[in-house]
């Protein structure tokens, strides 16, 4: 295993951020990441102010459909007069890994820093309680604590033989490092683009954070 790699696991494995660079090939983009099981306010503060992108929680596809969750082009596809919005393709050509949206009913606005940090914090317990005691009880859970339309959006990964973007290489990686498919992570933007992977490495040096690439991250994972 690359020494970047091994730096990566240990950073997620402590609760520090790491940076994951999909591939020229895909979104060409850095995104910062967090075990959400260590999404405390300083976290959700760091996404989005040294990232600035979209705050996005994910987990496998597995368990989000066990939970009752649809993909969101689907759902959005049932209302006919939008069903066209969503036969379009990405750039790159994959299926957005969109479900739903949501608050932890505790919220008020869902907004905050500490407010998503609940969100996201009580969305790791949902997955927790999913692989100790099965999808029943944590389903329960999630479909009493949470709110939909809220304010962070559920991703769900699909097997990296079916696509390969920062949600799927995030959650790789948490299995990778023995550690439960919940992540939470933001694409790094600069001023009127997205955060070049140069300016990525500056960074990762310059702060001490890990930066690997999606293709360490696959050949790992033997794929």
């Amino acid at each position: 295993m690359q020494e970047a790699l091994k730096q990566a696991i240990d950073a997620l494995r402590s609760g520090k951020p790491i940076m994951i660079f999909d591939g020229e090939e895909r979104e060409g983009e850095v995104d910062l990441v967090y075990y959400a099981e260590k999404a405390d306010i300083d976290a959700i503060y760091n996404l989005r102010t040294q990232a600035g992108g979209l705050i996005c929680y994910a987990t496998t596809w597995e368990i989000a459909r066990n939970l009752g969750l649809i993909w969101g082009d689907e759902l959005i596809s049932l209302h006919e007069p939008l069903k066209p919005l969503t036969q379009k393709k990405t750039s790159y050509g994959d299926r957005p890994a969109f479900t739903i949206w949501v608050n932890h009913t505790s919220t008020k606005t869902g907004i905050p820093d500490k407010e998503r940090s609940k969100t996201i914090r009580e969305l790791d317990k949902v997955v927790k309680l999913y692989l100790e005691q099965g999808p029943d009880e944590a389903r329960k859970k999630f479909l009493e604590e949470f709110q939909a339309p809220g304010h962070v959006p559920i991703l769900a990964a699909r097997k990296l033989e079916e696509r390969r973007g920062h949600t799927e290489l995030s959650i790789c990686l948490t299995m990778l490092a023995g550690l439960r498919p919940s992540v939470v992570f933001a694409e790094m933007l600069d001023k009127g683009d997205s955060l070049s992977l140069k300016k990525a490495r500056e960074l990762s040096k310059k702060h001490g954070i890990p930066l690997v690439t999606g293709e360490e991250i696959i050949e790992a994972c033997r794929i």
